[in-house]
């Protein structure tokens, strides 16, 4: 029996004992390649070099020193580098650090608030988000998320928050509506609530630039995130941008929002961050946010034992050097547009697939009972699930999520191969895929 408490207390776990680029291996020699970065967290594979010296390096030098009292040369380089490279308009912002996005999403709810409260908006508390969304598992967190299934057990914990619908073009668009008409009308729905709370009691909205866990790497219709800032700046309601999952190269860009257009009042940050080498997140502030604080108390009101840890931020900064050096940005479109291809090519008219969405190295496949009617399994089959499994006996690791059609049902299928992947292992990930889909459909 293990005594680790585990996500399943009854399932059997391999042991993972080695990386090997994009493989996982056990400790019967077995190997995996991860098409999904463990949660679109394993960005540079499983062994990257430059990366693990520099944790190694800094953990030799020093590990800790409270940041109530000390800064230090990596949190200082890294912030730089993030500020450096957020989408236009950000101006002279600052990052916090943390050590998951749920903490971050935390931070970043409480940092909204402050900014309000310091300006003496006292009465700006509601926030809104979006259905289907995921922002992490902590109670704040999951409050603000749109998922039903998650929300469920701790629904009489979770503060009162608001929810507008997510830009589902699969199932919510209308047969003959643009993408530019469609996007304005769902960010509308963002208007209206806004004027029927009242818009001098809205703290901030929130939303992921591209959807991840909840609804399967889902873009925005274009023009959507334009219309979302005006809407925010015309009603004083900020704009917290949730990148933890897309963020960090995943989707092309840096920052995923940069091919929006527009920039956000607050964006937190993870897993691409630190790659899996070292727990940390981030929440980087715009310039107008700690205008606010510093026109006020001047303090940050949140704090964290292991905030700006040093070995973290170095490994974080080694794994944004990897990124630059090596052009993966580069990389990552090059082998995005040969993923989508290839999922098109091989499933776009399976029975049982009805939709291929994403962006970058971050694609889904929904798996529907019928095609003509978009009905999806019943959720007890667990179809996603059966698809992880099938996949994982073939030697590969995908990502399943239920509950993107309403909440509950619905199945789909992520990919977030990490960005140094070669041509070869897209082609396997597409065949590994489109046999377990087959297997577990059949």
């Amino acid at each position: 029996m293990s005594h680790v408490l585990r996500r399943s207390l009854t399932a059997i776990q391999p042991s993972i004992v080695a990386g090997d680029g994009a493989y996982l291996i056990d400790d019967t020699g077995k190997r995996y390649l991860d098409a999904c970065g463990g949660a679109a967290v394993s960005s540079l594979g499983h062994d990257n070099e430059a990366v693990r010296k520099a944790i190694c390096d800094q953990v030799n030098t020093l590990a800790f020193a409270h940041t109530g009292l000390f800064t230090n040369r990596w949190a200082e380089e890294l912030s730089d580098y993030l500020v450096a490279h957020a989408p236009e308009g950000t101006g002279e912002g600052r990052v916090m650090y943390l050590g998951s996005g749920s903490e971050a999403m935390e931070a970043a709810l409480k940092l909204a608030r402050q900014y309000h409260v310091e300006r003496g908006e006292t009465g700006r508390a509601h926030i809104i988000a979006r259905a289907p969304s995921y922002h992490g598992n902590t109670l704040g967190a999951l409050a603000v998320s749109g998922h039903a299934g998650r929300r469920a057990p701790f629904a009489p914990l979770l503060i009162e928050t608001h929810h507008i619908e997510a830009t589902y073009n699969y199932r919510l668009q209308h047969d003959g509506e643009t993408d530019e008409a469609f996007g304005l009308r769902m960010a509308n729905q963002l208007e209206a609530k806004i004027l029927e709370l009242g818009a001098e009691t809205v703290c901030a909205f929130v939303a992921e630039p591209v959807v991840g866990a909840s609804l399967g790497t889902q873009p925005a219709p274009k023009g959507y995130f334009k219309r979302i800032r005006e809407i925010c700046d015309t009603h004083g309601v900020l704009y917290i941008a949730d990148e933890v999952m897309c963020g960090m190269g995943r989707t092309g860009s840096l920052f995923a929002l940069e091919q929006e257009g527009i920039c956000a009042d607050i964006t937190t940050m993870a897993k691409g961050l630190g790659a899996g080498y070292q727990p940390i997140a981030a929440v980087m502030a715009s310039e107008k946010i700690c205008a606010g604080i510093l026109a006020g108390s001047g303090k940050l009101w949140n704090g964290h034992t292991y905030m700006s840890h040093a070995v973290a931020t170095a490994g974080a900064m080694a794994v944004m050097r990897e990124i630059e050096s090596r052009d993966l940005l580069g990389a990552i479109n090059a082998r995005g547009a040969q993923l989508e291809a290839g999922l098109r090519a091989r499933l776009g008219q399976h029975a049982h697939v009805g939709d291929i969405r994403g962006r970058g190295l971050f694609w889904t496949t929904e798996i529907v009972a019928d095609r003509s009617t978009k009905a999806p399994f019943d959720v007890t089959r667990n179809l996603a699930g059966k698809v992880q499994n099938a996949a994982m006996e073939a030697g590969m690791i995908c990502y399943p999520a239920q509950g993107c059609a309403d909440g509950t049902a619905g199945d789909h299928v992520l990919l977030a191969p990490c960005f140094t992947s070669t041509p070869e292992e897209i082609d396997i990930i597409v065949d590994i895929l489109t046999q377990a889909i087959d297997t577990a459909t059949a």
